[in-house]
């Protein structure tokens, strides 16, 4: 991106622009935020991989294990918020978001029939779920089975709101984008 972008209009559609990019280009810095649940009365914070964006429902697509902890969460707690950091726009996004997650149906089942032919496939199929204390050695990876689907689900992080801020040498500039509108703000 060329020039520095002066109109809210503009710094959004750029926003969408560069999420679009992030989901094809895995060395886009935006590809792995930090997405932040809550785990009762605490914060819990991990990165995730963006594998699709929607802009028209303002949506972003995560793939996951069911049995993860922000599974648990989100269920129990269905709001978070995603926060991408790209040093070369010296841009911040942070996307407040509702979280639902899918582990049957057709956007689950649709998308499993692309992963389960990719090395990804084992993330999804091992018989221990997220953070089981494993021996030493640990124990070998399961054979790969193409059909099952066990633990592969899909989380659809709805966006209520887009925090952009911008770090740039000529001075910081700040804008929210949400469904009161776009509107410049303090950084």
């Amino acid at each position: 991106m060329t020039g520095r972008l002066d109109t809210l209009g503009a710094i959004e559609a750029a926003i969408w622009q560069q999420l679009a990019l992030c989901v094809a280009d895995k060395s886009h810095p935006w590809r792995t935020p930090v997405l932040a649940t809550i785990d009762g009365e605490r914060a819990d914070a991990r990165t995730v991989v963006l594998r699709e964006i929607d802009e028209r429902q303002r949506a972003l697509l995560i793939y996951t294990d069911e049995r993860a902890g922000k599974v648990h969460q989100l269920l129990r707690q269905p709001h978070g918020t995603l926060v991408m950091w790209s040093p070369a726009l010296g841009w911040q996004l942070r996307c407040r978001v509702r979280l639902v997650i899918e582990m049957s149906g057709l956007a689950a089942s649709s998308r499993w029939a692309r992963v389960r032919l990719s090395p990804a496939a084992q993330d999804y199929l091992s018989p221990l779920p997220p953070g089981t204390t494993v021996g030493v050695p640990a124990p070998p990876p399961p054979p790969h089975d193409p059909v099952a689907r066990d633990y592969f689900a899909v989380i659809e992080a709805a966006i209520d709101a887009i925090d952009w801020l911008d770090l740039h040498p000529d001075g910081h500039r700040r804008a929210i984008f949400d469904a009161r509108g776009a509107r410049w703000v303090q950084p």
